[in-house]
């Protein structure tokens, strides 16, 4: 799974923005194809003073191929176009590979197990995480994504690689304890 994620910094007149961010732009991101679920976090402060962000928005994919072919549908478009037009100044734009564990399965399992643990049976046993080599994670940092051309983009491909960017570098594992 892959998310785009996008950043907010304070807005000048937040009123303005949360409405124009409520009714207009999260309808055009829940439009495009291949959304697969969104969350958004507002900002509640930071360790060290104000946070860096006001609001994040995570808009999930499949994989890659299903992000691209959004992105390039007449309706990533123009959630792009809405985006420039109302937070050109205070928006960044990442991909991020999603690995490890889904906090919506945590947050199940741990229900589940709170209720099992009060009518007396063993609770669920957890999946392990992805870690090291096998999760490398990729991340891709884009200012202000380029115009883009045509109608609607092809379907991806059967079996077509889901890190096509040539910027999309992955990343190693790190050994904490070398033997």
């Amino acid at each position: 799974m892959v998310k785009l994620i996008i950043f907010f910094r304070q807005p000048a007149d937040p009123q303005a923005f949360e409405d124009h961010f409520a009714h207009r732009h999260v309808p055009l991101i829940a439009a495009m194809p291949g959304v697969v679920r969104t969350s958004v976090s507002r900002a509640l402060g930071a360790p060290r003073g104000a946070p860096p962000y006001y609001l994040v928005h995570d808009v999930y994919f499949a994989d890659m191929a299903a992000l691209n072919y959004a992105l390039n549908s007449a309706q990533g478009r123009a959630a792009g176009a809405d985006l420039m037009m109302f937070a050109r100044d205070i928006v960044s734009l990442m991909f991020a590979e999603v690995w490890g564990e889904d906090p919506f399965e945590m947050g199940a399992a741990a229900q589940t197990a709170t209720s099992a643990t009060t009518q007396g049976e063993a609770p669920p046993t957890r999946k392990p995480t992805t870690s090291g080599a096998e999760a490398n994670p990729v991340a891709i940092v884009e200012e202000h994504p380029s115009p883009i051309i045509g109608d609607q983009p092809p379907a991806p491909a059967a079996g077509a690689p889901t890190h096509d960017s040539p910027n999309a570098a992955p990343l190693t594992a790190r050994e904490d304890n070398p033997a």
